[in-house]
């Protein structure tokens, strides 16, 4: 069907900087893949990090890799509200002036001064892809969503172009629950 995409939910997870990496788990450490995720290159790891908040922690929170230039930390609102963090809605890599918080590692801990977000919706998209659905880098579209009993449309959702993406739209899991998404669904690009 025309202008579909796939829409994967996002859950809660951690990108790290290199120098962040080798203070929670110890100088040199490597990454271990535990599954490949849909965009390329990307993979869920073995290795997880608590996330420490005013209010409360998040255990065992899972780290994507490969390493970042900067630590990320990607929260639902929920997540963020029960541990004490006012986090922003943000597009991921646009970290400047959010929230920090402390991770603690197997090896050691570290507080970032800013880095946790909520990830606003997007859809990546490869430049075929944007020119067969008549987009360009940074539009900002609606996705329409049939599920049973609580169909959705997904408004302000950004639209990303790149070589290096495989088309899917990201949704947190606050976002899932509210569409009552169990697995993935396709949707419809309203422009």
């Amino acid at each position: 069907m025309k202008n579909q995409v796939l829409i994967e939910t996002s859950a809660r997870h951690i990108h790290l900087s290199r120098e962040d990496l080798d203070t929670l788990f110890g100088e040199g450490y490597e990454l271990t893949n535990k599954k490949d995720l849909s965009q390329p290159g990307q993979f869920a790891c073995f290795e997880r990090v608590d996330v420490v908040g005013p209010k409360k922690t998040i255990k065992g929170v899972t780290i994507l890799g490969p390493v970042r230039p900067a630590t990320q930390v990607e929260l639902s609102m929920t997540d963020a509200r029960s541990i004490g963090i006012t986090a922003p809605v943000r597009e991921s890599g646009d970290i400047a002036g959010s929230a920090g918080c402390k991770l603690i590692g197997p090896k050691g801990e570290v507080e970032i001064k800013e880095g946790v977000i909520i990830a606003k919706r997007h859809i990546h998209m490869t430049p075929k892809d944007a020119e067969e659905f008549g987009l360009k880098d940074k539009d900002v579209v609606s996705v329409k969503v049939d599920t049973d009993e609580r169909s959705l449309i997904f408004g302000d959702v950004v639209v990303r172009v790149s070589d290096k993406f495989s088309l899917a739209m990201h949704i947190d899991t606050d976002e899932a629950n509210a569409a009552g998404i169990a697995c993935e669904v396709m949707g419809t690009v309203i422009k």
